[in-house]
């Protein structure tokens, strides 16, 4: 998956987003996410690169559990054939919850 199809993904999601951060005092209220590529997972052998896939994360902020919300990223990343490992926490210094998808694309 390249850029321009991670783009049409997550504009699919229909969610306030941002690559990797909102700038300080302009983050939207929540529900909103932010992406980012988090590293590469290259695959090689004997010294020659055979493909390389860009590790992809999504994390949902909301300030209250929302199953509707996670529903609506989730059928995005089923459409698209995503498999995702997701996670949660709660910041209690933001009083955020952020579920936080992984995945390669």
């Amino acid at each position: 998956m390249n850029h321009e199809e991670v783009m049409q993904m997550v504009e699919e999601m229909k969610l306030p987003s941002a690559y990797h951060h909102f700038v300080e005092g302009e983050s939207p209220e929540p529900p909103f996410f932010v992406f980012s590529y988090a590293k590469t997972n290259p695959f090689a052998a004997d010294g020659t690169l055979y493909y390389q896939r860009n590790r992809f994360k999504i994390e949902l902020y909301t300030n209250r559990k929302s199953i509707k919300t996670e529903d609506q990223i989730e059928t995005v990343l089923e459409r698209y054939g995503i498999f995702y490992v997701k996670s949660e926490i709660w910041i209690a210094s933001e009083r955020l919850y952020e579920v936080l998808y992984e995945m390669e694309v």
